[in-house]
């Protein structure tokens, strides 16, 4: 059984993802995360800095990362990006 990725281990991508993206350091520690829900499901998780946005798509496993604009400026793949753990027996 393959378990999703931490919270965690998404909060460092993203924040090396928008350090890619030229957005200033000191401007992540102030990052607005939210976590979303669908009918009570956990399905998404955001993050916001400034005017970009980073979508977690957990049930895809896709981070998507978009400029002020909506434009979509990168997409990571988890399932490449992150090494598969297995739950122990």
């Amino acid at each position: 059984m393959t378990v999703l990725p931490t919270a965690d281990q998404i909060r460092t991508i993203v924040h090396r993802t928008f350090l890619e993206l030229d957005i200033d350091e000191d401007m992540l520690d102030d990052m607005d995360e939210r976590i979303m829900l669908d009918e009570g499901r956990y399905v998404a998780r955001s993050y916001r800095v400034d005017d970009f946005l980073a979508m977690w798509m957990i049930d895809v496993g896709l981070v998507q990362f978009y400029d002020a604009d909506g434009n979509m400026l990168r997409t990571v793949n988890l399932f490449e990006e992150i090494e598969p753990q297995r739950m122990a027996a």
